[in-house]
């Protein structure tokens, strides 16, 4: 059973910088994506960046992120210590929410259908 672990939420200001990270319990042959989601209050679930982790990419395309963060965050995943990070930078108070790391099987690792295992969140604080 693989579990998830996040740190590194907390208060940020407008137009600081944040880091986040996940540790995973095992290794990656149970998933091939890993992401992060966040969710506001009242809000849906949104997905904010996703890394193909088990080697190369068969869309040659990884990370990817939606425009709403493109540019401003970086997810970066390290093997040895199946740990994903996300740096985000020029935060805004929209960025406020739980964020989630999760971990699955998928080709874009986009969509919340491919992930499987998922963390239980670390608040991030814009203000």
């Amino acid at each position: 059973h693989v579990q998830l672990v996040e740190s590194g939420g907390g208060s940020v200001q407008v137009g600081g910088s944040a880091r986040l990270s996940c540790v995973g319990s095992e290794y990656t042959l149970d998933y091939n994506c890993m992401a992060w989601f966040r969710q506001a209050p009242g809000k849906e679930r949104e997905w904010v960046a996703g890394i193909y982790t088990a080697g190369v990419s068969p869309t040659g395309i990884t990370p990817v992120y939606p425009d709403s963060v493109k540019g401003r965050f970086a997810i970066s995943h390290n093997r040895a210590q199946n740990a994903i990070y996300l740096q985000m930078e020029s935060m805004k108070p929209e960025d406020t929410g739980m964020y989630y790391c999760a971990a699955g099987f998928g080709t874009w690792c986009h969509k919340d259908t491919d992930y499987s295992y998922w963390g239980r969140g670390t608040q991030v604080t814009v203000s």
